[in-house]
């Protein structure tokens, strides 16, 4: 029911939703229909600029980057939180991590060759008959990276599950200090979520969204816009969702 909601309220669904409800008021309130309609035009181009995408997702990037040229806090492992998958991934002749998961791991394996602390990849199954996030996040590692994973975390279906799970098996190896990798925008949620299973974070974030203002492009509707908007309100839902569920 969540996932249902979640779409509806999301552009460019949410926009198209609005403008046919004032399609069929305008009989009725001719006024507010029209107006209704107005305003999801208005939306859907807002919400489609890369201006207001990157504002959104900035709001959420409350965590600074760790200093790249000097000493990094002290932890006892490196936790790499997946984002998604190309499920066909034709070209390899099987399943491969997504662009956003693979920026992540990225991420985490370039800490690692800074600390050599070992690490743990997060992820369950994106759809059924592949493997799952992490299996592949362990075999981007190991094959493309050079670089060995000590634990794959493999039941997580969200971020609270990749907290709760990732902490069970840190727990049993006495590890007790993490570097954090997730996405700049999703940090605060994960920080959130991790520290509620009483595992002790340092937050490392990556893909961190630039100035949204690059002149009158910005006001540009574009896909990326969108994608960013819907990114955004995904995560701001999703922390509203777990606010709520304590």
């Amino acid at each position: 029911m969540l996932r249902v909601l979640e779409a509806l309220s999301l552009p460019p669904a949410s926009a198209l939703l609005f403008f046919l409800i004032g399609g069929a008021l305008r009989r009725r309130a001719p006024r507010f229909g029209r107006g209704l309609q107005f305003f999801a035009i208005v939306w859907l181009w807002l919400a489609s600029t890369p201006c207001v995408g990157g504002l959104l997702l900035q709001s959420l990037q409350l965590h600074p980057p760790l200093p790249s040229d000097a000493a990094l806090p002290p932890a006892d492992a490196i936790v790499v939180l997946s984002a998604g998958a190309d499920r066909v991934g034709s070209e390899y002749g099987r399943p491969v991590v997504g662009a956003m998961t693979l920026q992540r791991l990225r991420y985490g394996v370039h800490l690692h060759r800074r600390t050599r602390l070992p690490l743990l990849v997060s992820g369950g199954l994106p759809a059924r008959d592949t493997p799952t996030l992490a299996a592949m996040m362990r075999d981007a590692a190991e094959r493309e990276f050079g670089v060995p994973v000590r634990w794959v975390e493999e039941r997580s279906a969200d971020t609270r599950e990749n907290a709760r799970y990732s902490a069970e098996m840190l727990e049993r190896d006495g590890v007790t200090t993490v570097l954090l990798v997730t996405s700049a925008w999703h940090m605060p949620r994960a920080v959130d979520a991790f520290r509620r299973e009483g595992v002790a974070v340092v937050a490392a974030p990556t893909a961190f969204r630039s100035e949204p203002f690059a002149g009158w492009r910005s006001f540009v509707p574009s896909w990326q816009g969108l994608h960013d908007t819907c990114l955004a309100l995904h995560e701001w839902g999703g922390r509203v969702v777990y606010a709520l569920g304590d």
